[in-house]
Order: structure tokens, then C-alpha cells, then sequence
């Protein structure tokens, strides 16, 4: 990890590394309440959101319902890129992708932007 002309320098492995991290650090009685999704790092977001932390693609566990079978894995996706940018240590790295997690995986659970922005999890 090093400095680049203002922007935090991270390994794509220190990242990911990070990022497991803080899934770690969620508790278990909620981990074991996740059903169906698979937690992925990019460098970068969609041209469209250059600036986007992180994404949920699927459907929340609150929106399921007996038609949900058999379909692939709800995706929450970690951008390392914006991230860094944003970042001026490692440990503010450490605490945006705690935060990023803590956010993607709270829309799995179906909590909506307005009420994570409530709680402190912009």
C-alpha cells in the first residue's frame, strides 16, 4: 500500500482482504440469517456511478416469497477504486469498508437507503 499523487495506492488482495474483514465483523446471528448471496470486490463501478461504494443486486429477503427458488445468488459488489480515491489512510479504508458492507448488506435484509442514511450508514 503506498501514496500515488494524493490517492491511497492498495493491492487488489489488501482489499479484498479488508473487505473479509469486515464481514467478519458482522455478527453471526445476522451472517447466519443471510440466505443466498455471494460478496464480490471490483476495481471499479458501472461508467454511469463512478463514484459508487458499493451495489446489492438481488431481492431483499423481505421481498421473497414461495416463487423464490432455484435462482442465482443475490450480489453485493465492493469497489475498490472509488474507495480509495475517497480514502487518505488504510485505517480510513478499513472504516469505508466496513461501512460499504455493513450498507449493501443491510439492503439484503431490506432496509432502504433513507433509513441507512438515518442510522449512519450513508
Amino acid at each position: 500500500m503506498a501514496e500515488n499523487g494524493g490517492v491511497l495506492e492498495m493491492t487488489r488482495e489488501e482489499f479484498e482482504e479488508l473487505v473479509a474483514e469486515a464481514l467478519d465483523r458482522i455478527p453471526p446471528d445476522l451472517t447466519r440469517l443471510m440466505d443466498n448471496v455471494a460478496v464480490f470486490v471490483e476495481d471499479e463501478p458501472p461508467a454511469d456511478d463512478p463514484e459508487l461504494l458499493g451495489l446489492y443486486e438481488g431481492t431483499p429477503l423481505t421481498d421473497r416469497g414461495e416463487w423464490y427458488a432455484g435462482v442465482l445468488p443475490d450480489r453485493i459488489t465492493i469497489y475498490r477504486g472509488p474507495t480509495l480515491r475517497m480514502c487518505a489512510t488504510r485505517e480510513d479504508v478499513v472504516a469505508e469498508a466496513e461501512v460499504t458492507v455493513v450498507h449493501e448488506i443491510a439492503h439484503h435484509f431490506g432496509i432502504d437507503d433513507a433509513r441507512l442514511h438515518s442510522l449512519g450508514y450513508g
